[in-house]
């Protein structure tokens, strides 16, 4: 059975894109993978990153609507 690309996976929640996107950083940053490694690691964490941003400003809008357009300081 071929092994699966973790690109192909997809994205949980937030939490797991952002705990995977982690580990993506301390492996790149290690220096220790291959070049097809780090690309491969490159991309998937840009794919990460579009999906925590989309998440994000999806939650924002949520919050604007529930606020009345009218974000408040976090106390």
């Amino acid at each position: 059975m071929p092994k699966k690309n973790p690109a192909d996976q997809p994205i949980a929640s937030f939490e797991q894109a952002m705990e995977e996107l982690e580990q993506l950083v301390e492996k790149m940053e290690s220096g220790e993978l291959p070049l097809e490694a780090s690309l491969d690691a490159y991309k998937r964490g840009s794919e990460l990153v579009k999906y925590c941003a989309a998440q994000l400003e999806r939650v924002e809008k949520q919050v604007k609507v529930l606020e009345g357009e009218m974000l408040k300081p976090f106390e």
